[in-house]
């Protein structure tokens, strides 16, 4: 069997072991790594994408997957960087300043990383400055912001004031989420885009790059 589709086929199973060992063996055989990214990592974590969104896998089964993608991608990040292969594009997250709750939060960030995207993660209770400024300073084009209380979700359109007067419409493009957000919500605020879960995140990113 073709070494980058048995890649995929562990990282759908979790196994991080095998990851490593399959990833080292196809750097071994002079395989460019961009290839061994595309067609075996992201291509298993392609697969779990589709599989947590028809409710075939959960949470559990997502995060093992994560964790052997993140193996595989250790080895091969010096390749990348030395070859100057970008990331699709960056992303800041963070939960909103006032609220700790990350699971949600983490659960998007492991999706968009696994599909490829360069996931720069503030955590929790993030100020509104800290986020423009990271994004800035990485230059991000996208910013994802969380939150699961009603009293929290101000601070979203905190953010989103803030880059219409900081002149930032359009460079910068805001993704909201998280159980107290609504579609209708979002567009009130003028967010970018609601995105209800990392699936959804993914696509969303995926249908405008």
């Amino acid at each position: 069997m073709d070494i980058l589709q048995q890649i995929s086929d562990q990282i759908v199973l979790g196994d991080d072991e095998k990851v490593n060992e399959l990833t080292t063996t196809a750097m071994e055989q002079k395989i460019p790594v961009k290839q061994i990214l595309d067609e075996g990592l992201l291509n298993g974590m392609n697969i779990i994408g589709k599989q947590f969104k028809e409710h075939e896998i959960f949470l559990p089964e997502v995060l093992m997957a994560a964790k052997a993608m993140n193996t595989g991608m250790e080895l091969i990040k010096p390749s990348l960087l030395s070859d100057n292969i970008p990331m699709k594009a960056k992303v800041v997250i963070g939960t909103v300043r006032g609220d700790l709750h990350d699971i949600g939060k983490n659960l998007v960030g492991v999706m968009l990383k696994g599909a490829g995207f360069e996931i720069i993660d503030l955590g929790t209770d993030v100020t509104p400055e800290n986020f423009i400024e990271t994004a800035k300073a990485e230059g991000a084009q996208f910013i994802g912001m969380s939150a699961l209380l009603t009293t929290t979700m101000p601070v979203m359109k905190e953010v989103i004031d803030q880059i219409r007067k900081e002149n930032l419409e359009g460079k910068i493009i805001t993704l909201v989420g998280g159980a107290a957000v609504s579609k209708s919500y979002a567009e009130e605020i003028g967010a970018t885009a609601y995105c209800y879960d990392g699936s959804n995140a993914v696509e969303y990113l995926n249908s405008i790059i």
